[in-house]
Formats: C-alpha cells, sequence, structure tokens
C-alpha cells in the first residue's frame, strides 16, 4: 500500500480525550482547546502510525496513518537550505504548519507557523528544551500568546532511543497524548 516505508521502526501515537492547557496558565482547563483547528480534534483516543519512508533524499519524511493505513498527515524535510525547517502536510499534500529551527538558540528553539508560512504573525507556537544538558528529553511548548515564556502551556517528556513521549497540559500531570514504540 505505501512503497519503500518501513512500519516496524516507528511508534504509534495514542491521543487520549482530556483537557489542554489554557494559554495563558498552567492550570488545565476543563474545556478542549483547539490549537491547530477543529478539524484534527476528535472527542475520542486517537491511535496514529508514525511511518517513516526509506530511500529519501532527505532525513526526516515520514507519514503519519490512522489503524488501517490511510494516511492522514506527511512531514517532509527541506532539502539543501540553510534553515532547518519541515512542514507537515494534510493528506492532499495541503500545509498546515511549516517548523523552522530558530538558529542561534541557547536551547535549540524551532517555531512552529501556519501554514507554509514563517511570518511572526503567523506563528502558533514555540518549542525549547527545558534545559540545554539533559539525559532525558523534556521540551516547553509555548503558545503564541504566551511571549513571557513564564510558564509553559506543554511539556513533553520522553526518550528518543525508546521512540516514546508523553505530552502534558502545560507543568500538570495532565496527559494530552502519548507516543511508544509498538
Amino acid at each position: 500500500l505505501l512503497p519503500n516505508i518501513r512500519r516496524d521502526e516507528f511508534p504509534s501515537i495514542h491521543c487520549p480525550p482530556n483537557p489542554m492547557a489554557h494559554p495563558s496558565s498552567s492550570a488545565p482547563s476543563a474545556n478542549p482547546v483547539s490549537i491547530i483547528g477543529p478539524q484534527f480534534c476528535a472527542p475520542y483516543p486517537v491511535d496514529l502510525a508514525v511511518v517513516r519512508e526509506v530511500w529519501t533524499i532527505t532525513d526526516g519524511n515520514f507519514v503519519v496513518t490512522d489503524i488501517t493505513g490511510n494516511i492522514l498527515f506527511k512531514v517532509k524535510a527541506a532539502s539543501l537550505t540553510i534553515h532547518d525547517h519541515r512542514v507537515l502536510l494534510d493528506a492532499a499534500g495541503n500545509p498546515i504548519i511549516t517548523f523552522k529551527n530558530k538558529l542561534r538558540s541557547a536551547h535549540d528553539r524551532w517555531q512552529a507557523f501556519r501554514g507554509d508560512s514563517t511570518d511572526s504573525s503567523d506563528l502558533i507556537f514555540t518549542v525549547k528544551r527545558s534545559s540545554m544538558f539533559q539525559l532525558k528529553t523534556t521540551l516547553d511548548v509555548f503558545l503564541a500568546n504566551n511571549t513571557k515564556e513564564e510558564v509553559c502551556d506543554f511539556k513533553i517528556k520522553g526518550t528518543w532511543s525508546e521512540r516514546s513521549c508523553v505530552i502534558y497540559a502545560g507543568e500538570s500531570s495532565t496527559t494530552v497524548a502519548q507516543m511508544h514504540k509498538k
């Protein structure tokens, strides 16, 4: 069904229904908040598979499928550019988010923009390492309107070697999503 794809090495993502972080505090909200758009939200758990494309010129290309193998998203890495960036596309190939690595950042910061834009007015969120030196990866996610960045809106904790992570609402223990290798 998917040529040049290896399903055995990449994780599935399980998104349980739960409240998302309120944009201006670390306390979870009672109502889910749509960060990208309501068409990407579901009131029930969704199992997804991350499938890396093999034999591509650039590293970082992969697709996200549902459990029946239908492609829901594609991630394409930019090739031969100075700035490291990736684009999340819907199944039809329309850009949803552009991820751009912010150069000269002490905490390895990435920015996410709406569509194929990299304009500051289209910034959705930024992601940075919680600290420069880590044994296990911990990332802080700040929504665009959280300009002070005193408290993160989401926290991602995981280990890339085990291909697993958990995304929490702010500094709380409320799980927003989790990923693990099957």
